[in-house]
């Protein structure tokens, strides 16, 4: 059986990154060979001394949005937080709430001056809130207006620029959280990249808080995902069809990225259009069957990603790479460092 525990490491609190690097290209890589277990070190602008020509670079362009409201109940003026997880119909969305006691089914609140309502109609799992919004106009509008960046938690101060929190490529709003391996790439970069050789192209995985929520059962299989909306391409998978009946390499940026190739890729090649809701669970054990390399950043202990990255290198290989990063002072998480695991 594999327990929670196997995925543990011990992490210095100074080793989490609070604020993004001034360049984005400048930090630090971790190379890992998953066969040997090797490891090098590097920064993430030579990125390209590891790809080759002929391999393909998988990015998800995912937006975030500015997901999290602070807003009052209507009769009593209690204040409230909303964070948006999904959209669920044109008005209706999955939020969590803070606090929840205070998010009864039929209860009505209010954000900026009343210019967006909400009524919560349902408790679902993990007790969140279905609720409906009331406006007048664009919701995407009021929502830059109204909402803050949903910066994950362990980020404890706000950001200056938020763009920094978002993907030079981001182009489809639907995320409350960034896909974070993505944002160590710069416009230059990416043009240095494909003149050298190497396609790109890109999935659309709109990240829930699912990805992060901590694993609580000891035995990891039963641990249940939330759901993410998924979209790939015909261009997409073309590209990626392609690819693998030459033989050459699908690299993945980024595990959510590797969620959407593995999801569609779970019956078989040639991989078609798709799209959908995906909770697949990728631990070690699990077979990859469109991923050979990933770029990612270091993840929480114990985390439904650090399981993903096992699956691919080997825990051993994982955990001692960690324990490098550790030493060798990495930063951390959705501001860190990278890695490159091939």
């Amino acid at each position: 059986m594999l327990k929670k525990s196997d995925f543990y490491y011990d992490l210095p609190q100074e080793l989490i990154a609070q604020e993004p690097l001034a360049d984005r290209s400048s930090s630090r890589l971790l190379v890992l060979d998953k066969k040997s277990g090797e490891i090098k070190h590097s920064h993430f602008y030579n990125i390209t001394d590891e790809l080759h020509p002929g391999d393909v670079l998988i990015l998800n362009d995912t937006k975030v949005i500015p997901a999290r409201l602070y807003g009052c109940r209507e009769d009593t003026g209690g204040a409230i937080e909303f964070l948006l997880l999904s959209k669920k119909s044109l008005n209706e969305w999955e939020v969590i709430v803070k606090p929840g006691k205070r998010a009864k089914p039929g209860r009505r609140f209010a954000f900026g001056n009343g210019e967006l309502k909400a009524e919560v109609i349902d408790i679902v799992n993990d007790g969140n809130r279905i609720v409906r919004f009331e406006y007048e106009g664009v919701f995407e509008n009021i929502l830059q207006k109204l909402g803050e960046m949903p910066l994950p938690h362990y980020i404890t101060h706000k950001l200056d620029d938020p763009d920094r929190y978002q993907t030079v490529y981001a182009k489809n709003d639907g995320s409350a959280a960034a896909p974070t391996a993505g944002l160590h790439f710069t416009p230059e970069l990416l043009d240095k990249i494909e003149a050298m050789g190497v396609s790109i192209g890109y999935v659309t995985l709109h990240v829930g808080l699912g990805t992060f929520r901590p694993v609580k059962a000891e035995n990891i299989t039963d641990h249940k995902m939330h759901s993410e909306f998924y979209f790939l391409s015909s261009e997409t998978a073309n590209l990626i069809n392609n690819a693998k009946k030459d033989g050459r390499r699908i690299i993945s940026v980024g595990t959510t990225a590797t969620r959407v190739l593995e999801t569609v890729g779970a019956s078989g090649f040639p991989l078609k259009e798709s799209s959908g809701w995906t909770d697949i669970f990728i631990y070690p054990g699990k077979k990859f069957n469109v991923i050979d390399a990933l770029i990612t950043n270091f993840h929480l202990p114990e985390s439904t990603l650090i399981m993903l990255v096992s699956a691919l290198a080997g825990r051993d290989n994982i955990m001692n790479a960690y324990e490098t990063a550790v030493r060798e002072k990495y930063r951390f998480f959705s501001f860190g460092d990278a890695m490159f695991i091939h």
